[in-house]
């Protein structure tokens, strides 16, 4: 979202952002300058911000309103038809829809244009029944300049590390990187693992860690600010989701020109193509990334290649500044049309 914001305003637009004044992107965003405004809403139920929200629509007289999220989504409902602002959401997350009335009319009715960020996601969103003619797939994007040129390394002479980045909660599949990690002990290869994260399932993890016999090889860093800095001190990245919207933290690996092993789920195989710039394996699997982590182990020219060859990709397909402008342009075509 921050990506956006800075093409926005780089490109003269003016933009205000609404978020928890307690929570990681507020700070993140003021720190950068922006107009951000408070809005506390518990869930996609939650009413106490309707009224304030239609006001500041209505004062500010916004040309579009961006919902970026399911519990904003509901937002929309709301907006009425007393505001010109043409209403955008966009859909980050691969769980299954339901077929509802409420979906079919939150996104056929009250909204103007709702952007997947991958093909997985637009599917999804034609199957609940959402209007084809709705729905632009944008892929999400990254800032290449944060990770530098590409370099590596080489395996030989030195302690190697994996190190996965995501938010510690149950469909991330982290117990499978650890039961991988397991496996690999057997096989004569010595890794350190390195979990950045913090979420609900800290604890279970590091007792799992503890059960497997890795609490040497394991370390558990917490919620780590500079993304790119962890990726500089990784070897290999490994993301093993059970669902992924997209994967971000697999484009902040690419940037990173990290070899990489990644579950085949949601939009992952839109940014990997197997073989060539990362190896896919099925989810839920520790046998399969323990495979994968090897043959890149055995393999020092194949973990190069792929490695440059996604950190080409990132920088040819996936920046902000492509995201912004796709973006941008879908902005002026619901402004043209006159869509609510």
């Amino acid at each position: 979202m921050l990506g956006l914001l800075d093409y926005l305003s780089r490109c003269g637009h003016e933009s205000h952002l609404l978020c928890h004044p307690e929570g990681p992107l507020w700070n993140k965003a003021r720190a950068r300058g922006w107009e951000t405004l408070p809005i506390k809403m518990r869930n996609e139920f939650d009413l106490k911000p309707v009224h304030s929200f239609r006001q500041l629509v209505r004062r500010e007289n916004y040309d579009i309103v961006h919902f970026h999220t399911k519990r904003a989504h509901a937002l929309a409902l709301w907006l009425g038809r007393t505001s010109r602002a043409k209403k955008v959401v966009t859909r980050r997350m691969d769980y299954p829809m339901k077929r509802s009335w409420y979906n079919r009319y939150i996104y056929n009715r009250k909204t103007g244009g709702v952007i997947a960020i991958s093909r997985r996601i637009q599917d999804i969103l034609l199957q609940a029944g959402v209007q084809e003619s709705k729905v632009r797939v944008i892929h999400s994007g990254v800032d290449p300049h944060s990770f530098g040129l590409f370099s590596f390394p080489g395996w030989r002479g030195r302690a190697l590390t994996v190190g996965t980045v995501a938010v510690l909660v149950k469909r991330k599949g982290h117990r499978f990187l650890l039961e991988a990690a397991a496996i690999m002990k057997p096989r004569g290869f010595k890794l350190c693992y390195q979990f950045a994260g913090e979420g609900p399932e800290k604890t279970g993890l590091e007792k799992l860690a503890a059960q497997l016999g890795l609490k040497e090889e394991v370390s558990f860093l917490g919620f780590l600010p500079d993304v790119s800095a962890f990726l500089a001190n990784i070897d290999i990245f490994v993301l093993p989701s059970l669902y992924e919207g997209l994967g971000v933290a697999v484009l902040e690996a690419m940037a990173a020109g990290k070899p990489i092993v990644s579950s085949r789920v949601g939009g992952i195989p839109e940014l990997i193509r197997h073989q060539q710039n990362g190896l896919l394996v099925p989810a839920g699997s520790a046998e399969s990334l323990a495979d994968g982590i090897s043959l890149l182990l055995s393999q020092e020219s194949l973990a190069e290649n792929m490695g440059r060859r996604a950190w080409q990709k990132v920088r040819e397909e996936f920046t902000f500044e492509q995201m912004g402008k796709k973006n941008e342009s879908f902005y002026y075509e619901l402004l043209q049309y006159g869509q609510s």
